[in-house]
């Protein structure tokens, strides 16, 4: 039977088990029943196993281990084992130490009220520990939240910034393409005015052209003194 639990020793259900060593309360029931197999001794209520922190030690053990976990079982067992054991022999020094109790009561009260006021101390320290420790989670917490919340802030940040990037790409592809239109109108205006002043062009060098073939017919049929000067424009 276990006599290494301290009076006034703090014990914890297993979900409070689950928390403090990480795990998940069906695995808490598991890795219990794993010890127990091997030779672990658990405090029980009836069917209940009741945990307290050398207990809470030892599951985790079985989480971290890298071996079997039976294989890592028996060691816990085993060191229990030994450690109750040093317990026994430590209860029986000091039932043969009773001998050497003062008896006078005055001396007995003195150390009766030293114990209670070490006892008392003892609980206060427990209380600030316990008050420390629920201090801890809530920040915990509240830190685990201030992550959920930055790192909300910076999911919708990031999609705001995509769908700003994705509006300016649009309206640059808009921009774009507008202003290739123009250029293309542009284009088709400055081809149409050229091919234009070619037409003239070609109109002006056929118009020079017919005009220098009948001076030309003239020159080599001349007429009176003049007329055959004025039959070239006469045409």
């Amino acid at each position: 039977m276990r006599n290494d639990i301290q009076p006034f020793e703090r014990s914890f259900t297993s979900k409070e088990v689950a928390e403090e060593a990480g795990i998940a309360t069906p695995t808490v029931r598991k890795y219990g029943q794993i010890l127990e197999r091997n030779g672990y001794e658990f405090l029980k209520e009836g069917d209940r196993r009741i945990f307290v922190q050398t207990d809470i030690e030892a599951l985790i053990a079985l989480r971290d281990t890298d071996k079997p976990l039976d294989s890592t079982a028996k060691d816990l067992a085993y060191q229990q084992k030994e450690k109750l054991e040093g317990s026994n022999q430590t209860e029986i020094a000091i039932s043969d130490s009773y001998a050497n109790f003062p008896q006078d009561p005055s001396h007995l009260k003195e150390m009766l009220a030293y114990l209670a006021s070490e006892l008392a101390a003892t609980r206060e320290m427990n209380v600030q520990v316990i008050n420390d420790i629920t201090e801890l989670k809530s920040t915990v917490t509240g830190l685990k939240q201030d992550h959920h919340h930055l790192s909300s802030n910076i999911s919708n940040s990031a999609q705001k910034t995509q769908a700003r990037i994705e509006k300016l790409s649009e309206q640059e592809n808009i921009h774009y393409e507008t202003l290739l239109e123009q250029e293309k109108l542009k284009n088709e205006y400055l081809q149409s005015e050229l091919q234009n002043l070619r037409e003239e062009m070609k109109k002006e060098w056929l118009s020079q052209n017919d005009f220098n073939k009948r001076l030309e017919k003239a020159i080599q049929r001349p007429k009176d003194k003049w007329g055959w000067i004025f039959s070239i424009f006469r045409k």
